[in-house]
């Protein structure tokens, strides 16, 4: 393998719900800033955008980011396929030479990422949460991946010297896009494939739609947290989250125990979030927990113990048994409202 041949940074362009998702935005953001800190490399930022989907789709990667834009389209490509994805993806790869490919760690892009680094003989980092170029090195292209272990209790940096491409998934509300700019001049590359030589060994039966009324923690402008500490105290933070419109989440421990559904979950092992405020109730701040939650704009930590470790992250602390404080936050603010002008 002669790895001089490879260049440039590939971001994966998931499609959801008929629009670029947030992580793969978020993901063209972060290769934009490695491209920035590298210029010596000259690479670009290649967009693969896959389906029936129409142009403009797909050119949002290019507003988002993308120097170059490739869009492997087929009308029969209504849904995601393993077998078929991949093979295109291995088709781009064999053509273009990719130095570094990145892949959002959605649902499906921890089934696609696997195949195609396993295809290519080549390393695989799941679920980075930091990247860098060489620190030592200002010519090198050799990415530092760096992802938590042990259950978040440790942070590891790998690296791959020997095979090409360099390939990672990032967990998704980690990275920062960055804002869109119709006016930006890109290369528009669509490709019509054929996808009748391929032999699709899974026969889709039907698409269920996501319930609309599902949690989604990772748009809430507001998330209200509870720990392990809570109990089963959760319709407490309930009532609240109401009352300020906000979301509820949890820490994994309250979670594991039952309190709550996993999709609430904020952490490593959960989802990572970053509203405009987050208020940590009985939660000690474990590195793993930390990870999910500490991009927030504004966090505010009710704990009764005062040398809890979410304390350090917090702007705002308060010492104290949460199950206290909040029914008075909660009446305080209906007593707000109901107040005449």
């Amino acid at each position: 393998m002669n790895i001089a041949e490879y260049k440039d940074i590939y971001v994966f362009c998931e499609e959801r719900e008929n629009k670029i998702h947030d992580s793969s935005l978020e993901l063209l953001g972060e290769a934009v800033r490695l491209v920035n800190d590298r210029p010596s490399l000259n690479y670009k930022v290649v967009g693969v955008v896959i389906g029936d989907h129409s142009d403009e789709l797909a050119r949002i990667a290019g507003h988002y980011g993308a120097d170059k834009v490739i869009f492997l389209h087929n009308e029969k490509l209504k849904h995601y396929s393993t077998e078929i994805y991949t093979e295109l993806f291995m088709d781009v790869i064999k053509n273009d030479k990719p130095d570094i490919i990145l892949i959002p760690a959605t649902v499906l892009g921890r089934d696609l990422a696997p195949r195609i680094a396993a295809r290519c003989d080549t390393g695989l980092t799941a679920d980075a949460t930091k990247l860098d170029f060489d620190p030592e090195n200002k010519e090198s292209a050799l990415l530092y991946v760096t992802r938590p272990a042990f259950g978040g209790n440790l942070f590891g940096t790998i690296i791959n010297e020997t095979k090409r491409p360099q390939m990672t998934t990032i967990r998704p509300g980690v990275m920062e896009p960055i804002h869109k700019d119709t006016s930006r001049e890109f290369q528009f590359d669509k490709r019509e494939v054929s996808i009748d030589h391929i032999d699709d060994k899974v026969r889709l039966i039907e698409v269920l739609q996501r319930d609309n009324m599902a949690v989604d923690i990772t748009k809430a402008d507001i998330i209200l947290s509870g720990g392990r500490g809570i109990g089963d105290n959760f319709h407490v933070l309930e009532e609240c989250a109401k009352m300020i419109g906000a979301e509820v989440g949890a820490s994994r421990g309250a979670v594991d125990k039952g309190f709550i559904g996993k999709d609430h979950q904020v952490g490593q092992t959960g989802k990572t979030v970053r509203p405009k405020v987050y208020i940590a109730c009985g939660i000690s701040g474990a590195v793993q927990h930390l990870a999910g939650m500490e991009k927030s704009d504004y966090i505010i930590a009710i704990n009764k113990d005062p040398e809890a470790a979410i304390f350090s992250v917090a702007n705002i602390g308060l010492v104290g048994d949460a199950l206290e404080i909040l029914p008075l936050l909660t009446e305080e603010i209906k007593i707000y409202r109901e107040r005449p002008y």
